[in-house]
């Protein structure tokens, strides 16, 4: 199962480096591009958000490349599920 869903689009420069992050921290995600999917981009504006990257981890979001929330965001989803 994927640790994170990141929505993203194709020209993307933030959403290709989070996806490299995510690799090289072997960290499992399944990409929602909203370029190629009308359906994710409904899914993202019903978050209320109009911008990618965005990545859900459990029950939080995080905007933008953050590594420092991402981490915190698993570390916190691995506690709880434990």
């Amino acid at each position: 199962m994927a640790q994170a869903i990141v929505y993203s689009s194709t020209n993307c420069g933030f959403c290709k480096q989070l996806k490299t992050y995510l690799e090289e921290q072997n960290i499992s995600y399944e990409e929602r591009n909203i370029d190629e999917n009308e359906t994710y981009r409904e899914e993202l504006a019903r978050l209320g958000v109009m911008s990618v990257p965005l990545t859900l981890i459990g029950d939080k979001q995080i905007l933008g490349f953050n590594p420092t929330r991402i981490k915190k965001a698993l570390a916190s989803l691995e506690a709880s599920s434990q």
